[in-house]
């Protein structure tokens, strides 16, 4: 039996020069998150966007055999962990565009995937894609059978195309820098209405420029204030037809794989956060006396509370890591890991730098510290990239119920 967490020497390579572009790139976009509207602020990031596509970092998310530099889940979660740790919401920008590609990465043919991936393996500009899957009125029953409604965007055949019709919000960065559309989105629609849900719902790339992308507002989020998440609609959109991505009708299965690496990065997130308000509470805790004469430290209460955030942080990135490992070897129990990494993960950042805040007292809620904008930002990690009540654990109870389910299995013990 072999157990090692422990980094390949390029691991760590890409660790350090990660952390390092976080303090010298990222760490300036701090300020664009005070901008009065959220157009405004994701566009004052594009320059620090554009800096991680040129230092190669999305081209280093893009997995080798598709003509990126990426060799596993496991490096896009060290880079993610560095960079989240620093900002949020630029790196949200990154790995949104990344689940963007996620449905052609998987189910591209080749011809596919040279004709649209282009741009995404560039070190120029700052290419964008996303995932259209979550609609208004909610998504958690995307495969709803009548009456329920499941997925309500239509895509009909015309001829030689589709016509993309229907509405769709929280996609990261899906109508562009411009609000003309980001240069892929892969939409999830309803292609055959009178089928089973497992057979009636397809993933459809939509190219730009692409006329009948309609903006209708830009979300204003409580955290990750400088990302940007559209609602918006397609209106006769025509798309050739070739631009269907795998068997017609599949879209469910597809849209689930490609949520499964999101979900174990979602705990890497949860780890970065943590991780960003420990180091904040640590130093304040050795170096603030608040009128006594030692420092905050040396009370036990303090202490105890450093050292429970501590050993979450740890406990949430082993599980991470290992559902990141299992994704890259197709272990059996990967879906079951990312799902654990995704809940556990996500729900244990807004407990532990909540408590965190309690350690820090009353300057936790002075906007100029940074506890106020990690909270805001981990309140969204339970609820999105599919909600931890209404899809995840869901997909857990679906799996314990199978009569083939082995719970040794996610330990390789089975």
């Amino acid at each position: 039996m072999a157990i090692d967490f422990t980094l390949t020497p390029s691991q760590r390579r890409l660790q350090l020069e990660s952390r390092r572009f976080a303090a010298d790139v990222l760490s300036t976009a701090a300020s664009a998150e005070f901008l009065p509207t959220p157009e405004e602020r994701f566009l004052a990031t594009r320059p620090m966007y554009e800096a991680m596509v040129a230092a190669g970092y999305l081209r280093n998310c893009i997995l080798a055999p598709a003509g990126g530099e990426n060799a596993s889940l496991v490096d896009m979660a060290i880079i993610a962990e560095e960079f989240y740790c620093v900002n949020a919401s630029v790196t949200l920008t990154m790995v949104g565009t990344v689940l963007g590609l996620f449905p052609i990465l998987l189910a591209g043919s080749p011809e596919q995937r040279a004709r649209m991936l282009g741009p995404f393996l560039s070190k120029n500009g700052a290419p964008l894609a996303g995932c259209c899957s979550s609609e208004p009125g909610g998504s958690a029953n995307a495969g709803s059978p009548p009456p329920g409604e499941g997925v309500r965007t239509v895509a009909r055949r015309q001829n030689d195309a589709w016509i993309i019709n229907g509405r769709k919000k929280w996609v990261s960065s899906a109508t562009g820098w411009d609000r003309q559309g980001a240069d892929i989105l892969t939409v999830v629609c309803r292609t055959d209405p009178d089928a089973r849900p497992e057979r009636a719902i397809s993933v459809i790339v939509v190219e730009r420029p692409a006329s009948g992308i309609v903006f209708e507002r830009a979300i204003d989020t409580l955290g990750h204030r400088a990302h940007l998440v559209p609602e918006f609609s397609f209106v006769d959109v025509s798309v050739p037809r070739h631009n269907l991505l795998g068997e017609e009708g599949r879209g469910l299965a597809l849209t689930a794989a490609s949520f499964t690496g999101a979900s174990a990065l979602v705990g890497i997130f949860a780890v970065a956060l943590m991780r960003a308000a420990f180091d904040f509470a640590l130093h304040f805790a050795r170096t603030e006396r608040r009128g006594g004469v030692h420092p905050i430290i040396e009370h036990q209460a303090v202490g105890y509370a450093l050292a429970d955030a501590k050993m979450m942080i740890e406990a949430t990135r082993c599980l991470s890591w290992r559902a990141c490992h299992a994704v890259d070897t197709r272990f059996p129990a990967a879906d079951e890991l990312a799902i654990q990494a995704k809940i556990c993960g996500s729900e244990a950042a807004v407990r532990v730098i909540a408590d965190l805040m309690h350690v820090v007292g009353v300057d936790s809620y002075d906007r100029e510290g940074p506890l106020g904008r990690l909270l805001q930002d981990a309140l969204a990690l339970p609820i999105f990239g599919g909600g931890n009540m209404g899809v995840r654990r869901r997909q857990l109870h679906t799996m314990l119920k199978r009569p083939d389910y082995e719970p040794l299995l996610t330990s390789g013990a089975a």
